[in-house]
């Protein structure tokens, strides 16, 4: 592959000299997954998450915690406020 890298280089610095073929063919190569491998984990949508998100309360959870994290800065501003006085 290394080979191929270095010939399409070469060529593509000669415009003269350079087959169309060789240059739209792409030297891209992948392995299947073997799933007899403990390191193997499943594929797809919604597989990479950490949570849940068809569960029944997912929607009233993820905007509870986003209305949270959004005014925690501005409790805090107000809690400092008034402990001064």
């Amino acid at each position: 592959m290394i080979s191929r890298s270095a010939l399409r280089a070469s060529q593509a610095a000669r415009p003269s000299a350079r087959p169309s073929a060789m240059l739209a063919r792409r030297g891209f190569h992948s392995t299947p997954a073997r799933f007899e491998s403990p390191y193997h984990y499943p594929e797809g949508p919604y597989s990479n998450l950490p949570f849940n998100p068809k569960t029944k309360y997912f929607a009233v959870r993820y905007w509870g915690t986003m209305a949270f994290c959004f005014g925690l800065p501005f409790g805090i501003a107000v809690w400092q406020t008034y402990k001064n006085v």
